[in-house]
Parts: structure tokens; sequence; C-alpha cells
């Protein structure tokens, strides 16, 4: 039975686009079962390893590794024992996301962990681009951001934080405090040390009001590239998901392969690999917590051909993301997806030509969560928050156009009663007949103009407005008791009130 909640954002649902048919899905699911066989998996992990033998799959000696063959009723029995729904709490029940994979609800957030923060200054209406590095303080604003922009749905940490006293045992608390202390939307991100998964549930725990409180609403969830492109099985992040998997937090299996040089170039050929190891995936998460609550990651994107870099603002990618949100709900899996990502360095019309296409192509698809698609510009590399509100505008503008009509029989009777008051007048215009405000915004010109100074400048001015307004910051109480509990914690994610680009 679907998860019945009151308080959850809304997203919009869509209905979904049949990009392959029947038969296609069918010949996607035989490939990919046939490479989960032969050639199988290449694992690092001796743990994982020992998971796939004892459920009946075959290992077998490969050299510096070992070679896993996964037979179909692994995968059978795991896509059977994956729930279909999965609940991301957050610290404002309203904020929290209920992903059904029966249900088409699309919603939008951040994503990466860019090393780059892009500062944008404005000399006399000309913008002027500041490259710096991503620090504690510029991932709080980020997340302050984040809980401004009416159209964000989820915060997925988007700044990879670089200070000098940031190093691999204290990167993890201090990068979820950072988030969770500056949004009460839901916070998702990578783990970088499984000696930290602990530390940071234990933090989500004393934010969400105690253990079964978090079980119920966890504020946080995982991320996982368990496997390397092409079908190789990485040594620390199969620990990290096995952990994550025991403790029955909500995690993102994410294949990110690239068509042309860690997947075939060819469409059939990429979405075969993709489905293949995230099944793998999910397959290793069931078997070591079966109902473990997962999500069918898909990221991949196609090789550009001069310099081998990943390109995002190709049409293939929406038939990449389109073809991977099918193979999801054939499996009855929540769908973690991507879209809203420009090659180009710096907001402009590349940028916008390029995130609109994938912004308008993937949603149509049904994905349940969809990544990447606030700032991010450079491919991944960089975020940049004027980039960020001109893409929360464009994506309010894409929802009220995915929104299906809601037309009942009080529109009847409204429409032949304004019609026959038209037709009676002396002028015969419906401008006197507008309605009144509704509950939703209606879009009568672009969202974000100035005068004169164009859309990138109302963003600036925008941002700056948002830098000024109040955190959303956790009782004093509270984070006390995450300082005294949690081992680690820096200052600058505690509190952090300055303008994160200045």
């Amino acid at each position: 039975m679907p998860i019945i909640a009151e308080k959850q954002r809304q997203g919009v649902v869509v209905k979904p686009h049949s990009r392959l048919s029947e038969s296609a899905v069918e010949l996607i699911d035989e490939v990919s079962r046939d490479l989960l066989l032969e050639p199988g998996l290449l694992c690092w992990n001796a743990e994982a390893a020992r998971i796939f033998e004892r459920s009946g799959a075959a290992v077998e000696d490969a050299g510096d590794c070992l070679r896993i063959r996964i037979p179909p009723v692994i995968i059978d029995w795991a896509v059977d024992a994956a729930p279909s729904e999965v609940v991301l709490g957050a610290r404002d029940p309203e904020n929290r996301l209920i992903l059904d994979a029966d249900e088409p609800r699309v919603r939008f957030g951040s994503g990466s962990e860019a090393n780059i923060w892009l500062d944008v200054r404005f000399e006399d209406r000309t913008p002027t681009f500041v490259r710096r590095e991503g620090s504690i303080e510029r991932l709080c604003a980020a997340a302050h951001l984040a809980e401004n922009l009416e159209h964000l749905d989820f915060f997925l940490r988007c700044v990879n934080i670089r200070d000098k006293e940031i190093n691999r045992e204290n990167k993890d608390v201090n990068k979820f405090l950072a988030s969770l202390n500056n949004t009460t939307k839901h916070v998702q991100a990578g783990l970088t040390d499984v000696d930290a998964l602990d530390h940071v549930i234990r933090m989500s725990e004393i934010i969400a009001g105690g253990p079964d409180a978090f079980r119920a609403n966890p504020p946080i969830s995982f991320i996982t590239c368990v496997i390397k492109s092409p079908l190789q099985m990485v040594d620390d992040t199969a620990t990290t998901l096995i952990e994550i998997s025991k403790r029955r937090v909500p995690v993102v299996i994410s294949s990110c392969p690239m068509a042309g040089t860690t997947a075939p170039f060819d469409e059939f050929g990429l979405v075969a690999q993709i489905n293949a190891e995230v099944l793998a995936g999910v397959a290793l998460n069931q078997l070591a917590a079966p109902g473990a609550p997962v999500l069918y990651g898909a990221v991949a994107s196609r090789s550009r051909l001069d310099n081998l870099n990943d390109m995002y603002g190709a049409p293939e990618f929406n038939h990449y993301l389109l073809d991977a949100a099918q193979m999801a709900r054939h499996y009855g899996l929540p769908c973690y997806s991507s879209a809203g990502v420009g090659d180009t360095s710096v907001p402009g019309i590349q940028a916008t030509a390029e995130k609109m296409l994938t912004l308008c192509g993937v949603p149509l698809g049904g994905p349940q969560y969809v990544h990447y698609a606030f700032g991010l510009l450079e491919r991944t590399n960089v975020f940049c928050p004027e980039q960020a509100i001109l893409d929360d505008a464009h994506i309010g503008m894409i929802k009220r156009a995915l929104k299906e009509p809601d037309i009942t029989r009080q529109d009847h009777d409204r429409v032949v009663s304004v019609v026959r008051e038209v037709m009676a007048s002396d002028h015969r215009t419906f401008i006197y007949h507008l309605p009144l405000p509704t509950r939703e915004p209606t879009y009568v010109c672009y969202p974000l103009e100035d005068d004169g100074g164009g859309a990138l400048r109302a963003a600036h001015e925008q941002y700056r407005a948002i830098m000024d307004r109040p955190r959303c910051s956790l009782p004093e109480e509270m984070l006390r008791e995450i300082t005294a509990s949690i081992p680690g914690i820096l200052p600058d994610a505690i509190g952090s009130t300055r303008h994160g680009g200045r």
C-alpha cells in the first residue's frame, strides 16, 4: 500500500513518457542480466564477494581481484525485496519527500560536490566572474540559499569543503552539519570515511528527535557509487554501502558511466550497462539488509570526442535518463536522476540552452528525484549561486508547464457564465473577467527582470537579499549537544553568518 502523508513537498506529477517499447525494456533487462553473469563484476571487496557467494553467486579468482557472477535469481529476489516507497525526511515535516515508484511525482534539487564557487560581481552593469575554492562557509551559504529557493525540493551538498582544517576523519560530520544547520529541507551527501557513518547518524538522530524519530523521518540520506564503470565493484565504497544498508538509512545506488569511454557509445549499450551496475548495487544492498530503503540512481553522460570530458549539454543525455527512469519504473524502484548541468563555465545563453534542454526533457520520464538541477556549470566542477537562482526561476516555469490541468464540473458552469456575460457586454473582451489570484503564481512575464540590467543582475540582487535573511539555524541547546557528542565539529559548521561568496 502507498505511504499516505499529508505533509510533504508536492513537486509535480507527470504522465511518464515511455521512450522504450516493452520489448526494448525486456531486451535491456536481458542484456543486463547476461552481463552480470559474463563477464560478471570485477570486485575488490572481500566482504561483498562473501555476501554474494553465500547467496548463490559464483566467485572466482581474477588475479588482483575477484570476479562475481550474479545469477538472475538473485536479481529477482533483490528487486522484490527492495521497497517501492522511500521516505526522505526533513527538519520541517512539510519538506519531507515520499518517493513512490508507482507515482511519477518529480522533485528537483541540487547536487555534485563542486570544488569551485563562482562569484559574480557587477561594475557598471558588466559582470565579472571570480573563482573561489569550496569551503565550509560557502557550503553553509549554499544550504541557506537552497532553503530560500521556492522550487528547490531537497539539498544535495553542492560545494566541496576544502578548508585547511578539514581532513578525512572530520569531513563528513562538518559537511552534514553545515547543511543541516542551514536548511530545513532533506539533506543528502556521499560519505568520505565509513568510520564517520555512526557519528553522522547520531548527529541526525539528535536533530530528528531521537532514534525512533530518525527512522520514521530520516533528515539525511547517502549516495554510493559502488560500481565503477565498467562493471567494477570498488573496495571502500562497497564497505560503505554494506554499512549504510545494515543501518537501514536511505541510500542511492548511483552508476555514472560516460558513453564512449566507460560505457558503450550507443544508447542501448549504455543503458544496459548502467542498468546492470545499478541492479548489482541494489542486490548488494538488499543481501546486506533485506527491505532497506534504496534508490535506483542513473547519472549517465556522453564523452566529448575531442578531449574525453563528460558532456551534459548533449541531446543524448535526455535519451539516457528517460530510458533509465523507465527501467526503474519497470523494477518498481524510486528513481534518482539528473538534469540541469551546463557544460560552459559561466552563466549565459549557452548555459541556459544546455540546462533547459535537460530540465524540460528528463522530468518527462517521471523520475522521483532529480539532482544536479541548481547552479552547476563547467559540467559539475563549478557552483554559482546566481545560476542557482536563475535555475530556480526556470524550474518554477517548468513545473507549471508539466502540471496537468485540474478541470472539474465547476469549470463548466464558470466558463459558460463568463462567456455569456462577455458576449452580452458592449466591449466583448475578457480583460474585466480575469480570475482572482489563485494559490499558484501565474507567470505573466519572465520572472527575473530588473531595470535594464538583465536576468543575471536580477539574480545577483536576489542572491544578496537572500544572504541578508536570518539563517534557520538549529537550536543552541541542540548544537551544544552535537558538539559535545560528535567528534571533529568545527566552528564554521556551527554558525557562519558571512556571505558565502564575499
